[in-house]
Parts: C-alpha cells; structure tokens; sequence
C-alpha cells in the first residue's frame, strides 16, 4: 500500500495537473517554444513593447491576480481544517485503540508487545503504548508518505512565500523537539490520567500532532496510548495542495497574460494606429511618409468607444479639412476681387497724372472715389464673413418671437421701399411663431434678403414677405415682382463675392450678403434657396413674373 501510495504522489507532476501546465507553458513559449505566440497571430507582439497602455493592461491584470494568489493562501481554511480534522480523527482512532487494548489486556496470554499487533494505524500516525513507568512496551508505524517536493519555478514560488507571514506551513506553539521525545512527554499526561492533544515542531522545522489517552483497568491505570504524526505529513499535505494552488496561479497567469495581449492588440493597437494618423500632419516625418491628406482608420464599424473616437476624428478630420479648403478658396477669392478695384485705382491714378485740368480730371476722381469706397465695403464685409465662423459658434441661442422680429424688419424696409415707389407687403401669420435661434444673425438674414428684393425692383413693384409654420418647420419667403433671375445663377446666387447686378449698379455690392446668410441658415440647421416665379400657364423661355428666396427652419 506504501509503494502505490508513493507511486501515485510522484506520477502526478509527471502526468497530472504539472504536466498539463508544462505542456502550456511550452507552448505558449515559456520554455522556449513559439508555435503557440505564431499560431495565435501576435507578431504585433513587438507593439507590446512601445505601447505603454498594453504594458499597463497586463500589469494590471497581473497584479489583480497576485492579490487574489496571496488572498487565497492566506485566508485559506485548508490550513486550519486540516489540523482540525485530523486532530478528530486521531482522538477517535485513540479511542478505538484504547478499547482494543483494555480488552486484550484481559486476556493473560497477550503480551505487551501484542497489545497494538494488527491493528490499522492510519498512513502517516504512529500508535505507542507506554507502562505506568513510561517505559515504550510497542510501537505500530502508519504507512508513510512520500510526497513530491515539486521542482523548478512552481518550487521556487512555493518556497518564497513560505517566507510570508501567514503562508507558512502549520507551526507548533512550543519548543522545538524530537517526535519520540514529543510522544514520551504526552505519555507523562496519559499515565496521571489526563488525556491530551498538542501540536508541536521538531528540530527540522516539521509539524507533529499528538493524541494521548490513559488505558484503564478496573479504574486504575495500566498504560498509555500515544498517537502521533509522523514529522513532516502535515507539512507535506499543505506544500501539496500550496503547488496545486500555484500550478492553477501560474496557469492563470499565462492565460491572462494572452487575454492582456489580445485586449491590448484591440484597444492599444487601434489608438496607435490612430495616433500615429493624427501625428502624420504634424511631424516633419510623417509628411515625408504620408499623403498630402491625413488619412484616419476606419474603425466606424466598431460598436465601442474606440469605434466613436474613430468616427469623430475623421469628422474632425473632414471639417477641417473642408475649413481648409474654403478658407484657401476664400483667399483667392478675396485677392481676385480686392484686385479689380486696385487695378482700377492705378489706371486712374496714372491718367490723372497726365490728364489736363477739367472735366475729365473730374471723372477721373469720382472714379478713385468710388473704388475707395467699393475697396472699404469689400474689406469691411470680408472682415464680417471671416468672423462670422466663430461668432456663430460663440453666440447662445435664445427662444423668441419670429413673427415680430419680421414685423419689425418689414416696418423698417417701408421707408426704402416707398422712396423707390415700391409697395412692401407683410402676411403676417395667425398666431406668432416661436424660434429657439441666434435672433440677431437670422435678423440679418432677413435684411439682407429684403433689401435685395427692393434694389432689384422698379417703380410700381411690390416685395411681399410671409411666413407659416407647419408640422416641425417653420418657411419664410421673401417674393417680388422684378426683373427674376437668370436660371445659370439660380445655383451661383449664393457664392462668394458673385453678384447679378444691373451696369449701372456695379461695384455697389460685395457679393458676401447672400453667401452670409446661407452661412447662418446652415449654423440653424436650416435651408435656403432661389428660384424665379413663373405663372400656373407658362411656357419654357417665358420671361419670369419675378424671384423668390425661401428659408427653411427646423422648429423643436
């Protein structure tokens, strides 16, 4: 029994629990293997090393799992159960030995040494019998064990947090001493008559429980029984299940470190990739290596924050970019049109020089006057719409009343109107329209579509302006009777810096006001456009009955 006993403690680490940790351990490259790392697609693996966010994930979890390690070994009841337990199931086998040998005590032909032959001492106990002169008459040997002391790193780790207090193996509270010297001092007790149970360590540092128990006579003292454990069992027992504990620890470990791995190839590797897109612009390297665009991953897919985080940098991205363009159109657009009334200004600067004196010297002026003045309303204006970003972004929006922000506006333009004989018509709604908007810039807006109207229009023209609200938008219209226009501008009317304007009212006008007010609709996340007004029975080349701006708004 002794021999399979010792077979099977020494088969375990070669075929059991160890060998399953070996084998993984080989494979994942531990020992030196690498088919595991190639098979589980981490060649990114050199990632690892620069990403300190990969770095801290592993860190993390292997911390979490050394807490929880020595949480598990300090806290566990295995310990205390199995000092516990066997301590019962000694004092009950000293019980039943002390039957035994009482009884056989009255039969005369049973020697001393008899007394505990054939008896089943438990593995890992030796059953003493003592005489009232505490002289050992017998002396029966358990079956002895033979634990495997584990070898390599799962030993070593074993053995360092030995040295922790409270991880250590059952320790005795008394003197350090020998097991027999142990047994004979529990004997004294028994032979006074009182049984006892201690623990206690010898001189090797091993644990040793102990059972005594008087064996009684006809009341009287004939002996004593001394169960004890054989030095280092118990430690044996507790260093089995502490490698069980650490093979499980080390399996973890290597299971959590390619878990570490995998989550950090998809949290870490993304934001690098990202990083290193948002990087390309800005370092002198990254423009050599990248396009002339910054190109951000597509992780849109992804149903996560790295997936939003992806979806708003391309955005960004984009916006910024179409800043970019608009500016550097905006740009070439301001010197082409800041050009025409310059070279105007040096024509007539260099004829004055050589005009004589009178009427066309005259001309000559009123010519720089004027591109004086067109030169001072371009910069003016040009300085309003590069602002106008910004102060679109910075204003606070505001609930009030859209139909008295018109009234107000219509009652102003009456007097513009009436000088030109036009007649300015307000259809103001039913009830009043509330709007959750910037008042001032959508004020604009309307001023600048009204006055528009009224410039185009000729004596005897009228300019109506109306509004209505239906479902969850709110339409403003701004209609008259002139001239139309021409149907190639009814796409260009709200470009930069164009202007469909009569001969005589050239240069009067920037062509910045109805790119300005597309600007601010768009900001309410509306829309605005033109279109000529025809009537129900025209024909294709009729001439148009006159223009209409309209101006959608949501209404929340």
């Amino acid at each position: 029994m002794a021999i399979l006993a010792d077979e099977h403690m020494t088969d375990e680490p070669r075929g059991g629990r160890g060998n399953l940790f070996a084998n993984f351990a080989n494979a994942i490259g531990l020992s030196g293997g690498r088919g595991f790392l190639r098979s589980f697609g981490l060649e990114r693996m050199t990632r690892i090393r620069t990403s300190a966010l990969a770095r801290r994930i592993i860190t993390f979890n292997l911390i979490a799992l050394c807490i929880l390690l020595v949480g598990m070994l300090y806290l566990n009841q295995f310990k205390g159960g199995l000092v516990v337990e066997k301590q019962s199931s000694m004092v009950i086998e000293s019980e039943l030995y002390t039957n035994v040998i009482e009884a056989r005590l009255f039969d005369e032909r049973v020697t001393n040494r008899d007394l505990i032959n054939g008896l089943p001492v438990s593995e890992g106990l030796i059953a003493r019998v003592f005489l009232p002169d505490e002289s050992l008459v017998a002396q029966l040997d358990g079956e002895t064990i033979q634990f495997a002391t584990g070898s390599g790193f799962v030993a070593w780790l074993g053995n360092m947090l030995d040295v922790l207090p409270g991880l250590r193996a059952v320790g005795g509270n008394t003197s350090p001493m020998s097991e027999s010297f142990f047994a004979s001092e529990m004997a004294k007790t028994a032979l006074v008559g009182e049984g006892s149970i201690r623990r206690s360590t010898t001189q090797a540092g091993e644990t040793v429980l102990a059972v005594s128990r008087p064996i009684l006579v006809d009341g009287a003292i004939t002996g004593a029984i001394v169960l004890t454990s054989q030095p280092g069992y118990l430690d044996g027992l507790l260093a089995a299940e502490q490698q069980a504990v650490l093979r499980l620890f080390l399996l973890a470990v290597v299971v959590s470190i390619v878990l570490s791995i995998a989550l950090a190839n998809t949290i870490a590797n993304p934001i690098h990739d990202l990083a290193r897109a948002a990087e390309a612009g800005t370092t002198k390297e990254g423009r050599q290596d990248e396009a002339s665009r910054i190109r951000i991953p597509d992780l849109s897919g992804r149903p996560d924050e790295i997936g939003r985080l992806s979806r708003a940098m391309r955005d960004m991205t984009s916006a910024l970019y179409d800043r970019i363009d608009t500016n550097e159109e905006f740009a070439a657009d301001v010197a082409h049109e800041i050009k025409n009334p310059l070279a105007s200004l040096r024509s007539a600067v260099e004829t004055l020089r050589i005009a004589p004196e009178g009427d066309g010297r005259v001309r000559l002026l009123d010519v720089i006057e004027h591109d004086v003045r067109r030169l001072d309303r371009l910069v003016s204006d040009i300085s309003n719409a590069s602002r106008l970003d910004a102060e679109l972004v910075k204003e606070e929006e505001e609930v009030f009343d859209l139909t008295l922000m018109l009234s107000r506006i219509a009652e102003f333009h009456t007097h513009e109107a009436n000088d030109k004989n036009v007649e300015l018509i307000w259809d103001e709604p039913d009830k009043p329209i509330m709007f959750d908007g910037m008042e001032a810039r959508l004020a604009q807006v309307f001023v600048n579509l009204i006055s528009n109207a009224i410039s185009f229009c000729e004596k005897g023209d009228a300019v109506r302006v109306w509004a209505r609200e239906k479902d969850n938008r709110v339409l403003i219209v701004v209609e008259d009777t002139g001239p139309g226009i021409p149907e190639e501008a009814l796409t260009k009317v709200f470009k930069r810096f164009y202007s469909e304007r009569p001969e005589h009212d050239y240069g009067n006008n920037s062509g910045l006001g109805l790119s300005i007010s597309k600007q601010i609709v768009e900001a309410h996340k509306g829309v605005i456009w033109a279109e000529n007004i025809h009537a129900s029975d025209a024909e294709a080349g009729d001439d148009p009955l006159g223009a209409r701006f309209v101006v959608g708004l949501p209404v929340t």
